[in-house]
């Protein structure tokens, strides 16, 4: 019996720091910030999270007589020492993009407090933003094997749905000037968003693989979406991680959207199939052990039509999009399988492709046949 059909998940390595000597460096940084802080001890998020590190603590400070306490994240760039998922973390990008979105949507983005772009203090670059109480549909164990939302009745987790696809539809209305929005543009050529987006993928493969361990799955992946590519609506603000475990929830209603680390500019159908994607990773995992997770649930067809029913715009090749997003999905596993054999926590495979851990959702997708799961 494996580990899943047993039901036990853990939680891949994501940091070497000592949190003892952080939060000291932090009380320090604090300091020069606010008048003698006392900072709680650190944590951590225990279910959802391998890209960047977070810290959750409480500060406190005297003011004038009264005592004041703000309940605290703190998004650190990861730990070099711990093989970091991406190539290069912009933290600034995620804290403009924050206040953006904050200023300018409905969308509810924790409020940011502090930037600090060196890395003198805490040894990366770091941001801190208010910490927002609220559930989140957990990634270990995924929520379609235990927790709230599997709980939950049919009628709340179609209101949490609803809710969800909303933040879309307020995030993708946002009216800015595409000035306000040219930081996030990415760098690599193509004469539309989605070219440059794919053209990325392309470049975070080849890093993936620069020490020449390559995926021949990936590879025909890339290839079948150049000959494939669909047609294409306006670009605009695209959350990139857009996942309801990247919201946290309250009475089946999202009080804080996180993870920003992704935005650019592209398609919307881009975080459209994102949502939908991520619910089916977890949905084909519970199936694949017998467990009935949750098959109603963020459904294609019911996301499009709660989409244009809330914005007037009729998501487009969808299929496209959804199986872009299992391959660049596809490449993140990849890192992050290479990351655990680093840390022992996996021996490397004969096969490479069998480091993606949804190596058969691709390959059924590239073959056309699973679509009717959707």
């Amino acid at each position: 019996m494996t580990d899943i059909e047993a039901g036990h998940f853990e939680r891949p390595q994501t940091s070497t720091r000592d949190r003892t000597e952080l939060h000291g460096r932090l009380v320090t940084w604090l300091g020069e910030r606010l008048p003698a802080p006392r900072v709680s001890e650190l944590a951590g998020p225990d279910t959802n999270g391998m890209s960047s590190e977070t810290l959750l603590f409480d500060a406190e400070w005297d003011d004038n007589g009264f005592t004041r306490t703000q309940a605290c994240a703190a998004r650190l760039s990861p730990d070099p020492a711990a093989m970091p998922v991406f190539p290069t973390y912009d933290l600034e990008r995620q804290f403009r993009v924050m206040r953006l979105v904050a200023e300018r949507t409905a969308v509810p983005v924790p409020r940011t407090l502090w930037l600090e772009p060196s890395p003198d203090a805490l040894g990366v670059p770091f941001f801190v933003m208010e910490r927002v109480n609220g559930e989140v549909p957990s990634d270990i164990p995924p929520y379609t094997f235990d927790g709230w939302l599997l709980a939950a009745s049919a009628e709340e987790r179609d209101r949490l749905q609803r809710a969800s696809v909303q933040v879309l539809a307020d995030l993708h209305g946002m009216d800015a000037p595409p000035e306000e929005l040219a930081f996030l543009e990415l760098d690599t050529p193509g004469d539309t968003a989605l070219r440059r987006h794919v053209a990325d993928q392309y470049r975070y493969y080849e890093w993936v693989a620069t020490d020449g361990v390559r995926s021949p799955l990936i590879e025909r992946a890339l290839a079948w979406l150049e000959d494939t590519w669909p047609s294409e609506t306006l670009p605009g603000l695209s959350w990139g991680d857009s996942r309801i475990g990247n919201i946290l929830y309250r009475e089946f209603a999202p009080v804080a959207v996180l993870d920003w680390e992704m935005a650019t500019i592209a398609p919307r159908e881009l975080d459209l199939a994102w949502m939908i994607y991520l619910h089916r990773f977890f949905q084909d995992i519970a199936e694949s052990v017998s467990f009935p997770g949750l098959p109603d649930f963020l459904r294609r067809d019911d996301v499009a039509a709660t989409y244009e029913s809330l914005t007037g715009h009729a998501p487009r090749d969808l299929e496209w999009f959804i199986a872009y997003a299992a391959i660049r999905h596809g490449i993140i596993m990849f890192r992050i399988g290479r990351r655990s054999i680093h840390f022992g926590e996996l021996e490397a495979p004969d096969d490479p492709d069998d480091m993606i851990f949804h190596r058969a959702t691709i390959e059924a997708m590239l073959d056309g046949s699973y679509w009717s799961r959707l």
